[in-house]
């Protein structure tokens, strides 16, 4: 499944809506945004049972802004309509494969009692 371009309109469904999803928020103007691009497409494409999305932050700064994003490339992955990561800086293909393993693996249930266990 190729990557399908998000707006403040569909970012809260398509994150509701759907088990996993990364969404990379990126600009024009920015080198290591058009570097990580086709390592993200290509990943969209290795694993279509996850939406990939992607936020231009320039056309869409109030979601951008509620997003907390401050440094582009940021990847956010949400499951289970859960943000269970955010980071800014482009990965490189293996690095972002990892993750994709890791947040396919994570049981969003279990994080969140253990969260709660551990702020007690």
């Amino acid at each position: 499944m190729a990557t399908v371009q998000l707006n403040a309109q569909d970012f809260e469904k398509t994150i509701t809506d759907n088990n996993l999803v990364f969404v990379d928020f990126w600009a024009t103007w920015c080198g290591p945004c058009r570097a990580f691009g086709p390592t993200f497409e290509a990943a969209s494409e290795e694993n279509p049972d996850i939406v990939f999305g992607k936020v231009d932050i320039d056309a869409n700064q109030d979601l951008s802004s509620a997003a907390g994003i401050q440094a582009v490339p940021t990847l956010m992955i949400a499951k289970q309509g859960q943000i269970i990561f955010k980071q800014a800086g482009a990965l490189r293909a293996e690095d972002l494969d990892d993750l994709i393993a890791q947040a396919k693996a994570l049981d969003v249930s279990a994080a969140a009692q253990d969260s709660a266990a551990s702020a007690e």
